[in-house]
């Protein structure tokens, strides 16, 4: 009986990771020659925005990243840098919001600390002592997630885990890898059409 739960939910999640790859090749992803964010130049492009910004794209997100988080050790909360992480940050917390007995919450890092008010860099739910997870919707070499982990563990918050969406195969599994943390991504460059 446990078997044939555990097979149906297998077999969900499959359906869902193929929808989502579906959405992110029709509406996210070009062939064309781009300047990415780190400088370098590539012949294809992900705006994962425009699949995270749609009620489906957000909905499956949001779902395979928390079962994948459930399917390792657990955390206390799921964050990532602002601007590029917030969405799916509360994708996964929508997501959990199903289960009564998670307990997780969420966060985001900004890139400077505010001028005013309490002059947080770090908002939402975050609180020393977390085991935290770090998420982003595209990884490249993986910078600005790493800019976050720094600022998390001053904080006092230990990263435990780091998913992302789409790797594109670029540095970023080295870069966490030196950190001693895996990247988890959905998916990587060899589900690309590159």
């Amino acid at each position: 009986m446990e078997e044939d739960a555990r097979a149906k939910v297998a077999a969900a999640l499959k359906r869902q990771r193929e929808e989502l790859l579906r959405l992110i090749l029709e509406v996210s992803f070009e062939r064309r020659k781009v300047t990415l964010s780190s400088g370098k130049e590539s012949h294809f492009y992900l705006d994962l925005r425009k699949t995270l910004m749609r009620p489906r794209g957000i909905a499956l997100a949001g779902q395979l990243v928390l079962a994948k988080l459930m399917s390792g050790p657990w955390v206390d909360s799921v964050g990532g840098m602002a601007v590029g992480a917030v969405p799916l940050v509360s994708a996964v917390l929508a997501a959990a919001a199903g289960d009564p007995a998670t307990k997780l919450v969420g966060f985001f890092v900004r890139k400077q600390a505010k001028a005013h008010g309490l002059s947080r860099q770090i908002e939402g739910a975050f609180a020393p002592g977390q085991t935290v997870a770090l998420v982003e919707d595209t990884t490249t070499t993986g910078g600005s997630t790493l800019e976050a982990l720094d600022v998390v563990t001053a904080a006092g918050g230990k990263v435990a885990r780091v998913l992302c969406v789409v790797d594109r195969g670029e540095g970023a599994v080295e870069a966490f890898a030196g950190r001693g943390i895996t990247l988890e991504p959905l998916f990587t460059r060899a589900d690309l059409p590159v």
